[in-house]
C-alpha cells in the first residue's frame, strides 16, 4: 500500500455511515491509507460486531441507491459535490465502478481498478483510481534497438482515488473513502470520450459488426457505415482501433482454424444433410486437402455435369493454399460451380484424390468432356480417374506457349488458325505442314509434341466433341475474379470458407434473377422465319435463345442444292448463297425424327445449325423438332429433378421472416418512449432471445455429435514463406548482394538510432527494394519443399485476345462477364 492522505468526511455524512464506532473514523485529519484499511479490515472480520450494530438498509438514504445503469443514467454528475459522493451505495461491486467511471467521463478522466481487499477469499474493498495515477513499468530493453517509437506516457502518479467496502449488515457497497484531486489537466468533454476507459464496443454493435462481416464489409467500411448511422463519428463510443481488436480477439476464440472451419461445414451439413466434405492430412496431423460439395452442387452436376472444367487459383487464404474450383456451364450459359477444394500443392497425387472424391460425391458420374490449362499433373489424374472423357486443353494457354517456344509473332498467328479453324482433318493436316515448313520449326519438340496431342486442342480433330462452346479456360479465370471480390489473401480457412459460400450464393441468386426473366415475358421475334423462333423462344432461355436467333437470321443465306434419298434416309446437300464451292451434306431420317450435319455443330454445342434450319424450311417444319432441342439448354431443364431435401429458396421461411418482421416493428414503434411498456417488452425480448439461442446451441451439439469422427480436428496448415534467392539477394541496408540486413557487416551502424539507420537508405534505394520482395513462394510438404510461381496465371496478355469469329455459339469472355 502507498502512503497516500485522503481527507475523511465522515463527521458529515454520520447519517449516511450509521453510528460506526470506529475512532479512526471520528476526526478530520489526514489518515493514512494503510492504518485505515487496517481499522476497516477488521471491522469486516468481526462482521456483525458494535461497529457495525447500527448499521442497517433502512439507514441508508433511499434517494442514493444505486442498482444499475438506469439508476446512472439519471444520475446528475456535474452537480455532484465530494459529500454528495460518499452518500451512493451501490448494489454489487461492478455497479459500482460503473458509477465511478461515469462521473470520472464528465469530470475529463476515466477510472481503473485498482488494488483489493479479501477476507476468506472474498472481496471486501477495492480502490478506484484515476487512469493516471502510478508511473509506467521501466522496460528492460535497450531504447536504441527499437525500432518503432514508443508510446507517450500517460501515467503521472495522480492521486485521486475512491474506494469501496462492502458493509455486512445492509449488504450494500458503500463510498469509504473519496479523494478528486488530481495532478493534472482534465480533458474537455469532447475528448474524454476517446479514452481507453470510455470506449467500449455494445453487444448490439458487435451483433451489427459480425453481420456486416458475413456480408463481405471490411474493418473500415463497418465502421464509417457505423458512424453514419449513428450521426458522425464523434457519436460511436469506440475508435476504430477498438473495432479491429475486437475482430482479431474473435478470431484468437477460435480453437483452432482448420476445426473451426471443419465446424463451419458441419453446421452446412445438419441443414443440407447430402453435403459432402473430405479431407486429408498430413503425418503431423495437420490438414493438408480439403473438398466440399453441398446438395445444390450436385443436383446441378446431375444436369449439367456433361462438361466440367477446373483450375488451380492462389492468394485467396492466408496460408496460400490453391484453390481448386470444379465448375461447368448451365442452361443460362453462366457459369455454375460443382465443388470447391483447397489443396498444399498440384501434384499428380492430390489431383486424383481431388477428381475421386467428385466422382464419388457426385453418386459416380463422370464428365463426358473436361476442358484445363494443360498442366501435365491435371492431364495425368484425367487419365486414371476419368478414361472415357475428351480432354481439351486451354486455347489461350496454348498460344501463349506458341510464343514463348517460337518466339515469331507470324507463327503465333498461323497456329491460332490452325488451332481454331473449322477445317477438315485432311486441309488441317496440310495447313499444319505448311506452316512448319514455312518457319522451319520441324525440329522443335514442343512442335512435336503438340502434332502427337492434336487431338486435344485442335478443332478439326474436336469436332462432334460436345463442350458447350468451351474453348479456353477463362471461365476459370472469371470465376477467380468474382471469387476475389468476396475473399481476400489474408482470410483465414474459416472465413475463407464462410465467404466462399457467400460467393457460390451470389452466383446462385444471378441465376434466379436470370429464371424469372425466362419466366416473365417473351423476346420480341425479329426474324422472317417466325414460327420457328417462335417455338425456339418457348424452349431455349433467354441467353440460349439470344445465341440461337443470329443461326435463324444465317439460314436465310442458305438454301437446299440437291436432295438424294438412300433408302433410311434422306440427304441434303446445302450451300450458301454467293458460295457455291461451300457445301455441307445434312441426313433426315423421319423414323424416328434426326437431323445430323457434316459441320458437326448440332454435336459439338447442342444448338441446330443454319444448314439444318434450311432443310427445316424446306420440310415446311414450323416447330424445333424434339430430336435438335438439348434439354440441358431449355427453361424447363431443372424440374427433371424433384427436390425432397430443401435444397431450393424456401418462399416458407422468407414469408415468416418478413411477417415477424413487420409485427417486431409495430412492437418497437408502440413500446418507444413508454418506460413500463418498454422495460416490459424488452425484457420478455431477452428472455425469448437467450431461451431460443440455448434451444438451437443443444440442436447444434447434438447434430454435430450425430456426424462420425474417425480423427480429431486436424490441426492448421503451415504457412508458405517467402523463399530467398541468396546468389542475387539484395542488403537493404548496405545494398549489396549476397546477405540480408540480419547478417549485414554495418548491422551495428544500423541499431544506433533511427535517424542513423534512415540515413543508410535514399529514397531510390527503398524503392528499388519494395521491387526485391517480389519473390516466389515456398510450401513445406512432408517430402520437402516444392516451389510455386506467384503469378503467371491470374492475369493474361490482352495481345493474345482469342477471336470467337469462327465459333457459332457463345463468346466465353461474355459469358465469364455475365457473372459480374
Amino acid at each position: 500500500m502507498s502512503n497516500e492522505d485522503y481527507v475523511d468526511d465522515t463527521n458529515n455524512v454520520d447519517g449516511f455511515h450509521g453510528n460506526l464506532e470506529n475512532p479512526l473514523r471520528n476526526s478530520d485529519e489526514l489518515l493514512d491509507d494503510d492504518i485505515f484499511m487496517d481499522a476497516n479490515l477488521a471491522n469486516a472480520e468481526v462482521g456483525a460486531s458494535e461497529s457495525n450494530e447500527g448499521t442497517h438498509f433502512d439507514q441508508l438514504d433511499e434517494s442514493y441507491k444505486i442498482d444499475g445503469w438506469e439508476d446512472i443514467g439519471k444520475t446528475e454528475f456535474l452537480n455532484i459535490v465530494d459529500v454528495d459522493i460518499k452518500r451512493y451505495h451501490f448494489s454489487d461491486l461492478g455497479v459500482a465502478f460503473d458509477f465511478y467511471n461515469a462521473f470520472a467521463k464528465s469530470k475529463g478522466f476515466s477510472g481503473r481498478k485498482s488494488k483489493t481487499r479479501k477476507h476468506n477469499g472474498i472481496i471486501n474493498r477495492q480502490n478506484f483510481v484515476c487512469c493516471r495515477e502510478g508511473f509506467r513499468r521501466k522496460k528492460a530493453d535497450n531504447m536504441h534497438t527499437r525500432k518503432q517509437e514508443p508510446r507517450a506516457e500517460t501515467r503521472c502518479g495522480c492521486k485521486a482515488k475512491v474506494q469501496v467496502s462492502f458493509d455486512v449488515v445492509s449488504g450494500r457497497w458503500i463510498v469509504s473513502k473519496f479523494s478528486d484531486l488530481h495532478n493534472h489537466d482534465l480533458l474537455p468533454p469532447i475528448f474524454t470520450a476517446m479514452l481507453p476507459g470510455h470506449r467500449k464496443i455494445p453487444a448490439a454493435d458487435i451483433e451489427q459488426i459480425n453481420i456486416m462481416r458475413k456480408g463481405g464489409l471490411g474493418t473500415a467500411h463497418i465502421f464509417a457505415a457505423l458512424s453514419s448511422q449513428s450521426g458522425g463519428h464523434h457519436n460511436v463510443p469506440f475508435l476504430p482501433r477498438d473495432l479491429y481488436n475486437q475482430v482479431a480477439q474473435q478470431r484468437r476464440r477460435l480453437k483452432g482454424d482448420a476445426s473451426a472451419a471443419l465446424q463451419f461445414l458441419r453446421k452446412m451439413k445438419s441443414i443440407d444433410p447430402v453435403m459432402v466434405i473430405r479431407y486429408e492430412v498430413d503425418r503431423f496431423h495437420s490438414i493438408k486437402n480439403l473438398f466440399w460439395c453441398d446438395g445444390i452442387s450436385q443436383m446441378d452436376y446431375q444436369l449439367f455435369g456433361d462438361v466440367l472444367a477446373f483450375d488451380a487459383t492462389y492468394k485467396k487464404n492466408k496460408y496460400h493454399c490453391p484453390l481448386v474450383v470444379f465448375s461447368g456451364v448451365n442452361n443460362h450459359n453462366r457459369t455454375v460451380v460443382f465443388a470447391a477444394a483447397l489443396v498444399c500443392d498440384e501434384s499428380e497425387q492430390t489431383y486424383i484424390w481431388l477428381l475421386k472424391s467428385l466422382l464419388e460425391a457426385m453418386k459416380g458420374k463422370a464428365p463426358i468432356s473436361v476442358i484445363t490449362d494443360g498442366a501435365l499433373s491435371m492431364k495425368n489424374a484425367i487419365e486414371k480417374i476419368f478414361p472415357n472423357a475428351h480432354h481439351r486443353l486451354c486455347a489461350w494457354h496454348l498460344i501463349r506457349n506458341a510464343t514463348s517456344n517460337v518466339g515469331n509473332p507470324r507463327f503465333t498467328s498461323q497456329f491460332k488458325k490452325c488451332m481454331l479453324g473449322d477445317y477438315e482433318v485432311g486441309v488441317f493436316r496440310s495447313k499444319w505442314d505448311r506452316m512448319v515448313e514455312e518457319f522451319d520449326v520441324q525440329d522443335k519438340q514442343w512442335i512435336i509434341d503438340m502434332y502427337d496431342n492434336r487431338h486435344s486442342w485442335a478443332t478439326a480433330h474436336i469436332r462432334g466433341k460436345f463442350f458447350a462452346g468451351f474453348r479456353t479456360t477463362s471461365r476459370c479465370e472469371g470465376l477467380h475474379s468474382v471469387i476475389a471480390k468476396y475473399v481476400k489473401s489474408r482470410y483465414n480457412l474459416r472465413d475463407f470458407v464462410e465467404h466462399f459460400d457467400r460467393c457460390v450464393a451470389y452466383i446462385r441468386f444471378k441465376d434466379s434473377l436470370a429464371d424469372f426473366e425466362c419466366a416473365h415475358g417473351v423476346p420480341v421475334m425479329q426474324t422472317h422465319l417466325l414460327s420457328l423462333e417462335k417455338s425456339a423462344a418457348n424452349l431455349y432461355t433467354r441467353e440460349v435463345f439470344f445465341l440461337f436467333r443470329p443461326i435463324i437470321i444465317r439460314s436465310g443465306s442458305m438454301k437446299v442444292l440437291d436432295c438424294i434419298d438412300v433408302g433410311s434416309y434422306m440427304l441434303y446437300t446445302v450451300v450458301k448463297y454467293g458460295s457455291p464451292n461451300d457445301t455441307w451434306q445434312v441426313s433426315f431420317c423421319d423414323l424416328p425424327m434426326e437431323f445430323t450435319c457434316s459441320c458437326m455443330r448440332m454435336e459439338s454445342f447442342g444448338i441446330p445449325c443454319e444448314h439444318i434450319l434450311s432443310v427445316l424450311v424446306t420440310l415446311d417444319i414450323c416447330e424445333l423438332p424434339k430430336c435438335l432441342v438439348l434439354d440441358r439448354w431449355t427453361k424447363n431443364v431443372k424440374q427433371q429433378i424433384q427436390d425432397t431435401k430443401g435444397f431450393t429458396w424456401d418462399c416458407l421461411k422468407s414469408t415468416q421472416y418478413w411477417c415477424l418482421m413487420d409485427w417486431f416493428r409495430l412492437v418497437a414503434t408502440l413500446s418507444a418512449g413508454k418506460d413500463d411498456r418498454f422495460r416490459s417488452m424488452r425484457d420478455w425480448a431477452i428472455n425469448t432471445v437467450d431461451k431460443m439461442k440455448a434451444d438451437d446451441t443443444a440442436s447444434a451439439v447434438a447434430s454435430n455429435s450425430a456426424i462420425p469422427a474417425t480423427h480429431t480436428d486436424p490441426r492448421d496448415p503451415p504457412i508458405r514463406r517467402r523463399a530467398k534467392d541468396r546468389a542475387g539477394q539484395r542488403c537493404s541496408i548496405c545494398r549489396e548482394l549476397g546477405h540480408n540486413k540480419t547478417t549485414c557487416p554495418d548491422r551495428s551502424k544500423y541499431d544506433r538510432g533511427s535517424h542513423e539507420r534512415h540515413s543508410l537508405l535514399t529514397d531510390d534505394d527503398a524503392y528499388e527494394a519494395m521491387w526485391d520482395e517480389e519473390e516466389d513462394f515456398i510450401y513445406e510438404e512432408d517430402e520437402g519443399e516444392c516451389a510455386v510461381n506467384s503469378s503467371s496465371e491470374s492475369s493474361r496478355d490482352q495481345d493474345m485476345e482469342i477471336d470467337d469469329s469462327n465459333y457459332e455459339f457463345g463468346n466465353e469472355d461474355d459469358g465469364a462477364n455475365e457473372i459480374n
